[in-house]
């Protein structure tokens, strides 16, 4: 039986319509994406396969271009339109975040560093540059370490912020390990960088670190 031939409140598309993205598990979500199935497979029933291979959907969505292309059904060209989609997803993000004040967004500011740091293999440093009215000027990356270590540089990280001409910052990094906990060295660093960002009137307001699950900020665990 084909998707064709199941009750049309089931099928992906019509239900997607008719109640909404969130009411579709990941295998429909993907179907949808998918379009089309394989020889003796529904696009549902691939998309269950290759959540199944890849251990779920983030994993599947942040594989690299060698690591997609094994998946059965899959290829280049598909690659390329989930790429596109993701892009798209962050660019999205990123203007929902400037268009608002981030301290009264700290769910936009969580969703945005994590679509930009979540998936990352090594550990990357960044800050969110943020001016007097705390609204986003601009976010860079500034250091890129191995998988479990990046080296800051607090004079690196004021010359940048002065150059943006920042008022405040929210710094962020993420744990390719999954677990968002702060090291001691992750609470030194922080310290080290709010005493001289605060020598030039420059106010560090929060530092997320993105693990597997929600953003931990150091603001909201008392640690600024």
């Amino acid at each position: 039986m084909t998707i064709k031939d199941w009750p049309a409140s089931e099928r992906p598309r019509e239900k997607l319509l008719e109640r909404g993205a969130e009411a579709l598990s990941d295998a429909e979500l993907l179907a949808i994406f998918l379009r089309t199935g394989v020889t003796g497979m529904s696009a549902v029933d691939l998309a269950r396969q290759l959540l199944a291979d890849f251990g779920g959907l983030r994993p599947l969505l942040e594989a690299d271009r060698r690591e997609f292309c094994r998946g059965k059904g899959l290829g280049d060209a598909k690659y390329v339109q989930l790429q596109a989609v993701l892009e798209m997803a962050r660019r999205h993000l990123a203007e929902t975040l400037q268009r608002s004040d981030a301290l009264c967004s700290p769910g936009a500011v969580r969703d945005y560093l994590s679509a930009q740091l979540r998936h990352r293999r090594r550990e990357v440093f960044c800050c969110l540059y943020l001016d007097t009215q705390h609204r986003v000027i601009a976010f860079e990356e500034l250091f890129e370490g191995t998988l479990n270590a990046a080296s800051v540089y607090p004079r690196e990280v004021v010359q940048a912020a002065l150059k943006k001409n920042a008022a405040a910052v929210i710094l962020a990094h993420n744990h390719p390990s999954g677990v968002s906990e702060p090291s001691q060295a992750d609470i030194w660093i922080t310290e080290r960088l709010a005493k001289a960002l605060e020598l030039v009137d420059i106010k560090v307001l929060d530092h997320m670190i993105v693990g597997e699950g929600e953003a931990l900020s150091f603001a909201e665990q008392g640690l600024l």
